[in-house]
């Protein structure tokens, strides 16, 4: 009987997986709550208020960003990014039990995914090409077109019929490759990874204890995830691996390779643990890793559970760049209009206000005239662009965009990121008056909520 006792000792023991059904709530057959009346009236907002000021001054030219009807119905995403080898597959797989099954997505210590790949919920499994997710407009990844044919033949996606994907959809990352181009990757990389960046609920930065080289391309990401800091959670996998003394160390380490990445006062949040099937090494903290693996799918559930109020701030957050990004070209028009004389050169003019608006107090003025937050300022340069493509005389002044019955572009707008989505973040919130909310009630979604306090 030997033979097969080292058989047995080769073979790594599985670890109990009850407390991942339990934390995300897997094996609760409740109804999933009804958000399709939530998501209809946020849909009529977004298009009777905030779209007709946003095409007006084609406010997708300056952001490349267009929300789509699939995008405001999406599910949560759940974005992972990270170094390449340092586990982001093998945890993706772990947390939806898919190893040693055909939809396990492959895994090992040399680069393996070289694609960006969607998992999500579909009633049997089935692989679809890139070409095929963005043609199809009802999926909210339509707008990747615009990356070009060689980046959706890097982009796949695997429907999975599992229960959390019923709830959350999953984007796993290649992995980042430092000291190696942008360009040969034959897309642009970067800003693939900002589009998903930008729509992305929750982001896992996955780190491998044992390489901790922070490179280019890693600054480069940092650099993206600028605004999304509450977002981003830090995973410093593999803990099992290290002997104590040594993770300690390693845990001050990525601290400090990461502290002047991330400028912020509340550092992200850093899970320590070991996140595969397999037991823990013996003689390591397990106790501590099941917590910290705990607490990280109390944070993924959160966000589930959080879903409608995310997509309601998302739509809000975008509503006030839309309307900051109206009132500048409002602002550089009405200049123009008073810099023109009848002899002037309309193209010089412009080019004097285009090069050095704060000369004629343009950013200055939007801060001293409206309640913005120069914070929420765009970039200046960027509208050096933006009107080298549009030019100034194809726009129209705000006070001229109203109608009879339409009403004006600028108080719909207003109106919704003062009142109408506010009263809404308040319905969901307190079972069913929509109507009786004001900013002061809700707070208008402002004052996040500290995740990690005891209630």
């Amino acid at each position: 009987s030997l033979p097969e006792e080292v058989e047995d000792a080769s073979e790594p023991t599985k670890r109990d997986r009850s407390h991942l059904e339990s934390t995300l709530k897997l094996n609760e057959d409740k109804p999933t709550d009804d958000v399709s009346g939530v998501l209809q009236r946020l849909r009529k907002i977004y298009h009777s208020s905030i779209k007709p000021l946003e095409h007006s001054y084609r406010y997708n030219e300056l952001r490349q960003h267009e929300i789509t009807d699939g995008e405001i119905t999406s599910k949560p995403m759940v974005l992972f990014l990270g170094p390449w080898s340092v586990g982001k597959s093998s945890m993706i797989n772990y947390l939806l039990g898919l190893d040693d099954t055909p939809y396990q997505l492959y895994t090992g210590a040399e680069p393996t995914t070289s694609e960006f790949t969607v998992i999500m919920h579909g009633p049997k499994l089935k692989t679809i090409e890139g070409i095929v997710m963005a043609a199809d407009s009802a999926r909210s990844f339509s707008p990747l077109e615009k990356f070009g044919q060689n980046f959706l033949e890097k982009l796949i996606g695997i429907e999975v019929p599992h229960k959390l994907l019923e709830r959350v959809t999953f984007v796993d990352t290649p992995g980042i490759i430092e000291n190696r181009k942008q360009q040969e990757r034959g897309y642009p990389f970067n800003d693939v990874c900002q589009w998903f960046i930008d729509r992305a609920d929750l982001i896992f930065v996955v780190f491998d204890p044992t390489k901790l080289d922070v490179g280019l391309e890693l600054e480069m990401l940092f650099r993206q995830l600028k605004g999304r800091e509450s977002q981003i959670r830090i995973i410093l996998n593999k803990a099992d691996s290290l002997a104590t003394q040594e993770l300690m160390r390693v845990y001050g380490a990525l601290f400090w390779s990461l502290a002047p990445l991330i400028n912020v006062t509340e550092p992200p949040r850093v899970y320590v643990s070991s996140f595969w099937p397999h037991e823990y090494h013996p003689d390591t903290h397990k106790d501590l890793f099941l917590k910290e693996e705990i607490s990280l799918l109390e944070d993924l559930n959160q966000v589930i559970e959080n879903r409608m109020e995310n997509k309601i701030a998302f739509i809000r957050q975008h509503a006030i760049r839309v309307r900051i990004h109206a009132l500048l070209v409002d602002r550089y028009l009405q200049t123009y209009k008073d810099k023109m004389t009848f002899f002037s050169d309309g193209e010089l003019v412009f080019r004097d206000i285009v090069e050095d608006p704060d000369k004629f107090f343009i950013f200055k003025s939007i801060l001293a005239k409206t309640n913005v937050s120069k914070f929420d300022l765009p970039n200046r340069e960027a509208y050096k662009d933006f009107f080298g493509i549009n030019p100034i005389t194809s726009f129209k002044l705000l006070s001229q965009q109203c109608s009879y019955m339409g009403g004006c572009f600028l108080e719909k707008i207003e109106k919704a990121i003062t009142r109408e989505l506010p009263d809404l973040l308040g319905s969901i919130g307190l079972g069913k008056k929509p109507n009786v909310l004001s900013c002061d009630v809700t707070g208008c979604g402002e004052t996040p909520k500290n995740r990690y306090k005891k209630p």
